[in-house]
């Protein structure tokens, strides 16, 4: 089958709308029908990411889409990543490496040289493959934003690409979202809105038709699709954290929501587990009794080590371990669990020394480098040597006697600390829950006995195979409106 359009750029009413799960449907769709295709989004904000193939660091979400495209993730597919380090500075990435740190006025000036690695990466792909199914950033609506926009309409403007509008139903007031976001755009971005997508919706259909007929009839363009409410799926969050489940197993598992937490889809698989009540304790909320207490990821460390000290952590965990409890610390959670960071040059924030939880004699030095791989090895803790995968993506370098006993053997190289007392795990490892054998043999470390352990990749590759279910009458749509 041939896509009729060599690239196809989705946008939505709202953050959250839908964007990223269309164009994952969309990849997995084409891919099933043997279209060459690649998922692209210019621009992404977001503290979740992957790292590539050819060694680089883009967005969680077009990660997940290459998955569903049936690729090797590629920095061409989000060539512009920012990760915010507070509320108005960013870590800018291009091409998947370190540019510069930026607060917002300056990086809005940047987005003309910007523009140029998008168009470059957009140029490489449209050579490589049949067609670009695109992602677009928050809304065009954002008429503050629109000088200079490389993540919206300045881009589909840019390539002279067709534009679908996703809105999401859930919220309510779908139909003032996509009126008023058609009414905020200019008259060549009206005409190359080609139509609209309803997510997630669950009722009865009949009941919604009268108001896609007044829309239809207000705007002049069709209604393309209606997309199902889907329950219990299993996708890398571009970067919110999820909201908190219901109560499912005894084993209980609590994390902070540090301010800058950074790839907390490493605790999916936790999230996933019968036997794991996963919780995300918010500021000001009481920090529950648990089995396992996990710091994660941060991409400002120090920072986030003031956070938990004004919440009441430190005295928590170290009552937590008193009666026997594990701790974990992944990559910043690993930093924060030493005698201190330093970060001399302010590659997150403003320099200067910060005392850290004292758990673990090590200390850390935060430097311009930054760590960006893939790996695999094997837990050193577990007695069968579980082999475990996944990725680091760091700019410490942490030294110590609390190195001398890893947690792992990555690549043939010691990894992490464990503690004396065996209660205290730190790593650089993302993704260390992904493995079957790995998660069971973590969690048995931590003091769960189970039987059931969770595959990551078949959850997800099944959850790819549902939207892609759901979205069929969408691409259906747009190959006859062709």
């Amino acid at each position: 089958m041939k896509f009729p359009y060599s690239t196809l750029m989705v946008q939505g009413t709202t953050s959250d709308a839908g964007k990223s799960t269309v164009v994952a449907a969309l990849c997995r769709l084409l891919k099933r029908r043997g279209v060459r295709v690649a998922p692209f989004k210019p621009q992404n904000m977001a503290l979740n990411s992957a790292v590539t193939a050819d060694g680089g660091e883009i967005g969680r979400a077009q990660a997940l889409q290459a998955i569903a495209a049936g690729l090797q993730p590629h920095t061409d597919m989000n060539p512009i990543l920012l990760k915010p380090s507070s509320d108005i500075g960013a870590q800018v990435i291009i091409h998947g490496k370190v540019r510069a740190q930026m607060n917002a006025r300056d990086y809005h000036q940047y987005k003309t040289v910007a523009m140029q690695a998008v168009l470059e990466s957009h140029d490489r792909l449209l050579e490589q493959y049949d067609s670009v199914v695109v992602e677009g950033a928050g809304s065009p609506a954002e008429i503050n934003l629109r000088d200079r926009d490389i993540a919206n309409m300045g881009f589909a403007e840019k390539v002279d690409c067709p534009v679908i509008l996703v809105a999401d139903i859930d919220r309510g007031g779908v139909f003032a979202h996509i009126v008023g976001t058609l009414a905020c755009l200019s008259e060549s971005e009206r005409k190359r809105t080609i139509g609209f997508v309803i997510n997630r919706f669950r009722g009865d259909i009949k009941l919604l038709e009268p108001g896609l007929d007044w829309l239809e009839q207000q705007t002049g363009k069709p209604v393309l699709a209606v997309l199902p409410y889907l329950h219990g799926l299993f996708l890398d969050a571009e970067d919110a954290v999820q909201p908190v489940q219901a109560e499912r197993g005894a084993f209980r598992v609590v994390v902070p929501s540090l301010p800058r937490i950074s790839n907390h889809t490493d605790f999916d698989a936790l999230r996933a587990h019968p036997d794991v009540d996963l919780r995300f304790v918010r500021q000001g909320e009481p920090i529950p009794p648990a089995d396992l207490i996990i710091l994660p990821g941060s991409k400002n460390t120090r920072g986030d080590l003031e956070w938990l000290r004004a919440q009441g952590w430190p005295a928590q965990i170290q009552r937590h371990l008193r009666y026997g409890g594990k701790v974990i610390g992944v990559c910043g959670g690993f930093q924060m669990l030493g005698r201190e960071v330093t970060d001399p040059l302010g590659m997150e924030g403003q320099a200067g020394v910060s005392p850290a939880l004292g758990l673990l004699d090590m200390r850390t030095e935060m430097s311009p480098d930054k760590r960006l791989v893939q790996v695999q090895g094997t837990c050193a803790f577990d007695h069968a040597q579980a082999p475990v995968a996944g990725y680091e993506i760091h700019m410490g370098v942490s030294t110590g006697s609390a190195l001398a006993r890893p947690a792992f053997f990555i690549d043939g190289r010691p990894e992490g600390a464990l503690s004396d007392d065996g209660q205290i795990l730190g790593t650089y490892l993302h993704g260390l829950f992904d493995t079957p054998q790995a998660i069971s043999a973590l969690l048995r470390w931590a003091g769960l006995h189970s039987d059931n352990t969770v595959d990551t990749s078949a959850l997800r590759e099944a959850s790819l195979d549902r939207i892609a279910d759901a979205t069929q009458p969408l691409l259906d749509a747009l190959i006859a409106l062709k």
